[in-house]
């Protein structure tokens, strides 16, 4: 590998950064205290802030075309990825939050230039927001085999039918598009059998639920909803790709959505990582500065170590996705999935530690983003399904050398 990034690439870092010196970091609390005010609703200083990053060039960085992004690798995205999950508002200031990030992907890919024309288009502008409706609370969704959703053709349409929850992003007012995973032939091939369609938030029969809590943050405005679909009928031309194609998609979209994941976690523990090393220089027990103490030196050094680890192994799956393929990499993205997340949640249980009392409210944003990292162990795979592919990978190697 080539750890060199390109001048496009070095520019784009440093303007990524001085727009999060200029613009995020300064609207951090007016961003909570705007969401306070009203939970629900989108956050002016978002609204105000994205303008600026489209001004500057600086939107839709993720997309790998030229078409519709900046045309970079996965490899050249995972530094500005980084920064941006520096920040909790950071991402759709950029227009790269997600699930919008793989669903504009998604329909990037696998959509029709009608599908595109009414609902990627005004999703690069940063106009509308959507929903990913996969995961299903009756069955275990780890395993996508399980859903049980229905999607069945009736002439020129398709009837809907099904409970998910998790569907992060409907919470938010300008939620207006969800893909929906769901059964279109329980008679096929075991992966043959879904299906993804596009649902519009407004048909009759999607009713949002409930908002879901995440160790009791509601993520507001975006949330977390579980969605009933009674008998959402849909026209024909919304399917994705064709009947039966729903795990191709899947493929397609995970591969990417897991590691951006992962490179924004980076971020989060790069942060945490800079809030620790600031406080400990401040606070002063037992007589000299809690910087001075050799517990706290060893967990700087650790938390050091574990970063670098992790990035290395994150650049060198972004690397190999771009190539020799998603499929060809899918050990390495494995592999991040759970070495990443895992990283995240002991930087920031260091960190938290030594903020003392500090680090579990919400006067840092330490317990929010230990939170939500501790979900993206979930998210996209739970780390035993991960465990697993990697393990039988390492299987097949050792049959191989035998042979």
């Amino acid at each position: 590998m080539d750890f060199e990034f390109s001048g496009k690439v070095k520019d784009l870092q440093g303007r990524v950064r001085a727009f999060l010196e200029e613009y995020v970091y300064p609207n951090e609390r007016r961003y909570h205290d705007e969401i306070e005010r009203n939970r629900w609703s989108p956050t002016r200083v978002v609204e105000e802030l994205k303008p600026k990053a489209r001004a500057a060039g600086l939107w839709n960085l993720f997309l790998p075309n030229d078409e519709h992004g900046a045309g970079l690798t996965n490899l050249e995205y995972a530094p500005l990825c980084e920064s941006m999950g520096r920040s909790a508002m950071a991402p759709e200031v950029f227009n790269c939050a997600a699930p919008d990030a793989g669903n504009m992907e998604v329909l990037a890919r696998y959509g029709t230039p009608e599908q595109k024309e009414r609902w990627l288009k005004p999703l690069l502008a940063g106009e509308i927001r959507s929903c990913f409706a996969m995961t299903e609370p009756a069955v275990a969704s780890s395993d996508a085999t399980n859903i049980e959703s229905s999607i069945v053709r009736n002439g020129g349409e398709y009837v809907i039918n099904g409970r998910k929850w998790w569907s992060s992003g409907a919470g938010d007012p300008r939620c207006k598009i969800a893909i929906f995973m769901g059964k279109s032939d329980p008679a096929a091939e075991k992966h043959a059998q879904q299906s993804m369609i596009l649902v519009p938030m407004d048909t009759p029969g999607v009713t949002i639920r409930r908002m879901l809590p995440v160790f009791g943050y509601d993520d507001a405005p975006h949330g977390h909803a579980e969605i009933i679909f009674e008998n959402v009928k849909v026209p024909a031309s919304n399917m994705l790709l064709g009947e039966g194609r729903g795990f191709e998609i899947a493929q397609g979209r995970l591969g990417p959505g897991r590691i951006h994941h992962c490179m924004r976690l980076i971020g989060v523990a790069e942060r945490a990582l800079e809030l620790m090393c600031a406080r400990v220089q401040k606070r002063v027990a037992f007589g000299k500065a809690l910087a001075e103490q050799g517990t706290i030196r060893a967990d700087i050094a650790e938390s050091r170590m574990e970063i670098e680890q992790a990035r290395l192994l994150t650049m060198n799956a972004a690397h190999l996705m771009d190539t020799v393929g998603n499929k060809t990499a899918r050990g390495e993205l494995a592999m991040v999935k759970v070495v990443v997340p895992r990283m995240t949640l002991r930087v920031l249980d260091r960190a938290i530690q030594a903020h003392g009392a500090a680090g579990v409210c919400d006067d840092f944003p330490l317990a929010a983003m230990w939170a939500h990292t501790r979900t993206i162990r979930l998210a996209d795979g739970p780390d035993e399904v991960h465990r697993e592919a990697i393990a039988k990978l390492e299987l097949r190697k050792g049959l191989g050398a035998r042979d």
